[in-house]
Formats: structure tokens, sequence, C-alpha cells
């Protein structure tokens, strides 16, 4: 079945902003409940601090979801990649590890999902366009940086991230590739 994109409306929550249980059953339901995690991984403990978006159907329907956080100054973006117990860590960025301020305020994209009926609408694409655009409104974020799965780095290529390093995989979940991009038009060479 395919659904209707124009019946969709996009919504942008700055940090603390309140999140409905339709925007975490949309999350788990995408990203957690498939690798047979339980109800609450999809929940993480900066969430409050993140600028989250969503595309929301006429009748409070989430259909898709993400997230972006500012990485801390002295953080290389390591971090656990879901909420409870035994979570993988997925691995620093390489290019923040050397402290380059240049590069920061530096974002990071996680929790990407669609629902199956609602994939390969534009819907992501749309959610990291309004992610990256509230980044640099609210922080005035420089660079971009997310770990990929394999199946989605053609769309973030389409929205101009660039893939760096070895694929690396990440514990319960499978294959990455780390990504980023700048966000202001600077040049970093």
């Amino acid at each position: 079945m395919r659904a209707c994109v124009a019946s969709l409306e996009i919504v942008v929550g700055l940090p603390n902003c309140e999140l409905s249980e339709a925007y975490y059953n949309c999350r788990y339901a995408c990203l957690r409940e498939p690798l047979g995690f339980p109800s609450g991984a999809e929940r993480l403990e900066d969430d409050t601090e993140a600028i989250h978006a969503w595309w929301e159907t006429s009748d409070g329907e989430v259909v898709a979801v993400g997230r972006i956080h500012l990485i801390p100054n002295d953080s290389d973006g390591s971090q656990a990649d879901h909420a409870g117990p035994g979570a993988a860590v997925c691995p620093a960025f390489t290019p923040l590890i050397s402290g380059d301020e240049d590069m920061r305020p530096a974002v990071q994209i996680r929790q990407m999902g669609t629902r199956e009926e609602w994939r390969r609408q534009g819907l992501a694409s749309g959610l990291v366009l309004a992610l990256e655009a509230a980044a640099i409104s609210h922080w005035g974020a420089k660079t971009g940086w997310l770990q990929a799965r394999i199946t989605a780095i053609p769309m973030y290529e389409s929205e101009g991230w660039v893939k760096f390093g070895e694929e690396y995989d990440v514990k319960g979940i499978g294959p990455h590739y780390s990504m980023w991009k700048i966000l202001t038009g600077e040049d970093f060479d």
C-alpha cells in the first residue's frame, strides 16, 4: 500500500519539547522492534537536549522520525547506540578527535526511521533537511555527523552527506559507515 505524502505535515521540536507517545511508538516500530529490542530502547537519555523532527498524518499518526543533537566540544561523538543494558558503543568521528574548533559547533543525526508503508517517498530526506536547518538556526551548527546503516547511505548522499572511514558493525544492528556534511558552506581543508 502506498500512502499519500500530501496528507502529511512535518513537525520540528526544539530541545525540551514534549514528545508524544506516537513519536516514540514510531521510533520503536521502525528502529528497535525489528531487531528484537525491548520497549524502552527507543528512548535516549539525551532526548530532551535534541531537536526532533517527524512527519505526522492529519489524524496524529507519526510515520517518520529523526533527531539531531549538539556534540559537546569535549566529545568525539562516540556514544551508546540505544538505551538499556548491553548497548553497543558507536565509534568516534575521527575528524573530531583532533579538536579542530573550526568544525564546531558539530551536530549528530540519530534515530532516523520511516514506517514501511511510507518509505521511498522522500520523507527521510525531508527530515534530514529540516533537522539540518533547525540545528543551524538553533545552535549555529557548522558540521553534521552520523552513523548510517548501509541501506540508508544513498539517501544521505543525495542530500550532500559524504561517507568516510571503513565499514564497521554496530553490534545487534548491523553494518554502518560514518558520514559527515559541511552545513555552513565553509572549507575545512
